[in-house]
C-alpha cells in the first residue's frame, strides 16, 4: 500500500510514541497490581502514576478517576438510577440525553426505556437550553448526559450553562468527554460536571481502556462489574495495566497547543471544499467546534461511494459516528438537527490531529477536485 493519508482521528487517533514505550515497559513487568509483595507495588506503582496523568489532564484529584474498558463502558457505568452523594445513597428517577449522543448514552444505561427521555438541539447541533429547563421540571431527581463536543459535528455544547440548570433542578450531570481532552479544556470542575467519560485512544493511548471520572463527592452505588474491589470497588476485575500506562502516557503528552494550529489547517480545508462545490454545506459552521472537525454534504454525492473513492486515492475519511461495526449509515445527528434524508446519506467527516501538515490538506483537495466533479457529474448521469 502507498502512503496515505489519515483524517479519521476522530475515530481513533495513531498511537502516541511515549504510549508505545510506556506499554512495553509495563507488559516487561510481572505482578498483580493487588498484591502486596514487591512485584506487585512495582504494577500497582504504574497504574497509579497513569491515574495522574489521567486527572490532571481533566483538572481533578487521582482518587476520583475509575479505569475502565473504554468510553463505552463508562458511559454505562455513569447513567445508572443509583448514586451515592456525599456518603449518602442518591436514586435517580428520570434520565435525560441529547439527541445527539453516542449510541452507548442513547441505549439509555441502566434506566428503563419508559424513563429515557431525548433532550433537543438546534439547526447548528447545539442544545436547546430552554427546552433542558423545561424538561427537567418534570422531574424530582433527574439525571442528565450531554456530550462536551459532538463526534460527528465537532459542536461544543455549552455544558457550563447546563449545569447550572441541572444543579438548580438538584440533578446529576454526565458529560461524555471523548472528543475532548488534549483538543479543548476539559477541567471538570469549570465544566460544572458531576461524571466525566473520557477514552484512552482518542488522544493517541491504545484502544480498549478509558476512564470515568467524578468530582470527588458522588460514587457509583451499583457498580456495572461487580467482583473484587479493584479501582475502590467501582470497577471489579484484574486491571489492564499496560493500556492504562500507555493511557497515562498518552494523557501527559497531551498538549492543547497540537491543535492550535490545526484551526487554520481546517479553514483552509473546508475553504477549499466549497470553493470545490460550492453548494456544499459544512454542518454547525455556526456554534463552536473541535478545532479538528469537519463534517460536509454536497447534494447528490453519496457518502458510501465517495469514501470508497477516498479511500483508493490513499485518503482515510469517513461518514460520521465509527460505531456501526464498518457500515456507512445515515446520521442520528444530523437527523436530529433537522437535516434533510438527501444529505444525511452524504455527510462526509473529516478530522484532522496533531500532525496533520498542509501538503496533506493540499492532496485532499486535489483529490476532492477530481471526485467531486467525476461523481457529481455521474450522478447526473453525464459521462465523466
Amino acid at each position: 500500500m502507498g502512503e496515505r493519508t489519515y483524517f479519521d482521528w476522530n475515530a481513533t487517533a495513531p498511537l502516541r510514541d511515549e504510549a508505545r514505550i510506556a506499554m512495553v515497559q509495563a507488559l516487561g513487568l510481572t505482578g498483580n497490581a493487588s498484591s502486596v509483595h514487591a512485584e506487585g507495588r512495582a504494577v500497582r506503582r504504574l497504574v497509579e502514576e497513569a491515574r495522574t496523568h489521567v486527572a490532571s489532564l481533566v483538572g481533578t484529584d487521582a482518587k476520583n478517576v475509575t479505569f475502565t474498558g473504554g468510553a463505552t463502558e463508562a458511559n454505562m457505568m455513569a447513567l445508572t438510577p443509583a448514586f451515592e452523594v456525599g456518603g449518602r445513597r442518591s436514586l435517580r428517577d428520570r434520565l435525560f440525553v441529547s439527541a445527539i449522543e453516542h449510541p452507548s448514552v442513547l441505549s439509555g444505561g441502566r434506566f428503563a426505556a419508559e424513563d429515557v427521555e431525548h433532550l433537543p438541539v438546534n439547526g447548528e447541533g447545539v442544545v436547546d437550553l430552554v427546552a433542558v429547563a423545561r424538561a427537567l421540571q418534570r422531574a424530582k431527581r433527574p439525571l442528565v448526559s450531554v456530550m462536551l463536543a459532538n463526534n460527528e459535528t465537532g459542536a461544543i455544547q455549552p455544558i457550563s450553562q447546563i449545569a447550572e440548570i441541572v444543579r438548580a433542578a438538584s440533578g446529576v450531570l454526565h458529560v461524555d468527554a471523548v472528543q475532548g481532552p488534549g483538543r479543548i479544556d476539559c477541567d471538570i470542575a469549570a465544566l460544572g460536571a458531576d461524571l466525566m467519560s473520557i477514552s484512552s485512544h482518542k488522544l493517541g493511548g491504545p484502544q480498549g481502556v478509558g476512564a470515568l471520572v467524578s468530582r470527588g463527592d458522588i460514587h457509583i452505588a451499583e457498580p456495572l462489574i461487580k467482583g473484587g474491589g479493584q479501582e475502590r470497588g467501582q470497577r471489579a476485575g484484574t486491571e489492564n495495566v499496560a493500556a492504562i500506562a500507555g493511557f497515562g502516557a498518552a494523557a501527559a503528552a497531551a498538549k492543547l497547543a497540537e491543535f492550535e494550529r490545526v484551526v487554520l489547517l481546517r479553514r483552509e480545508l473546508e475553504e477549499g471544499i466549497t470553493a470545490i462545490a460550492p453548494n456544499a454545506v459544512i454542518f454547525a459552521a455556526g456554534a463552536p467546534r473541535l478545532p479538528n472537525t469537519t463534517l460536509f454534504a454536497v447534494p447528490g454525492l453519496k457518502a458510501e461511494t465517495a469514501i470508497i473513492a477516498f479511500d483508493l486515492n490513499g485518503i482515510a475519511v469517513s461518514s460520521g459516528a465509527a460505531c456501526s461495526s464498518g457500515k456507512v449509515q445515515t446520521s442520528s445527528v444530523l437527523a436530529a438537527m433537522g437535516v434533510d434524508s438527501g444529505m444525511t446519506r452524504g455527510a462526509i467527516r473529516i478530522s484532522l490531529g496533531w500532525n496533520t501538515t498542509k501538503d496533506e490538506v493540499h492532496h485532499f483537495l486535489k483529490t476532492w477536485k477530481v471526485l467531486a466533479g467525476s461523481l457529481l457529474k455521474e450522478k447526473r448521469g453525464i459521462a465523466a
